[in-house]
């Protein structure tokens, strides 16, 4: 097992699906309560039982902060809601005075600018006829995401469990530690 992993508190499917839950209520309510407004939820893609780690937070809010930047040079935008301490990961909540479109491509392209970024998901969310939708990569034209060892569509590793979970962990011990 590699390093980054030895510490932290392993996770099971329902406390990753109770989390799940919170997320989609909380940005729900977001959407809801600042309809005119993009949403923007950060978390990173981490394989295995241990989601979160002193390292793995520092990781989290130092690349977020050049994200930030970089959203700041657009939009304005406040942060809403961070939980840096989960044992699921940490997450992070933004409302952006911006169209979903535009911030869906500043989002794209932070996480595909380097290897490391790759490991983020930021999920753009906006209101639409009383719902919360999620804006995809393909309906902006933009490819889709790609598995982090061999390039194929993510999705589809995923489905088949191509790669195994200690590769996996491999290759993000690998992306963050050279980030």
């Amino acid at each position: 097992m590699n390093n980054l992993f030895a510490n932290g508190t392993p996770q099971q499917i329902p406390e990753v699906l109770t989390n799940r839950d919170h997320r989609v209520a909380l940005q729900n309510q977001l959407t809801k309560s600042h309809p005119d407004q993009t949403v923007i939820a950060a978390k990173l893609n981490i394989p295995g039982p241990i989601k979160n780690n002193e390292t793995i937070k520092n990781f989290f809010v130092t690349k977020l902060t050049i994200f930030e930047k970089q959203l700041q040079a657009q939009y304005d935008f406040k942060m809403v809601e961070q939980w840096l301490d989960e044992s699921t990961g940490p997450e992070r909540f933004y409302l952006v005075d911006g169209p979903a479109e535009q911030v869906k491509q500043l989002t794209t392209a932070f996480e595909e600018a380097d290897a490391s970024n790759r490991l983020f998901d930021l999920d753009v969310l906006s209101r639409q006829a009383g719902q919360t939708v999620s804006m995809s990569r393909t309906e902006l034209g933009l490819p889709k995401r790609t598995c982090l060892i061999c390039g194929r569509p993510a999705k589809e590793c995923a489905r088949s469990r191509r790669h195994t979970v200690a590769e996996l962990q491999d290759r993000v011990a690998e992306l963050i530690e050279n980030s």
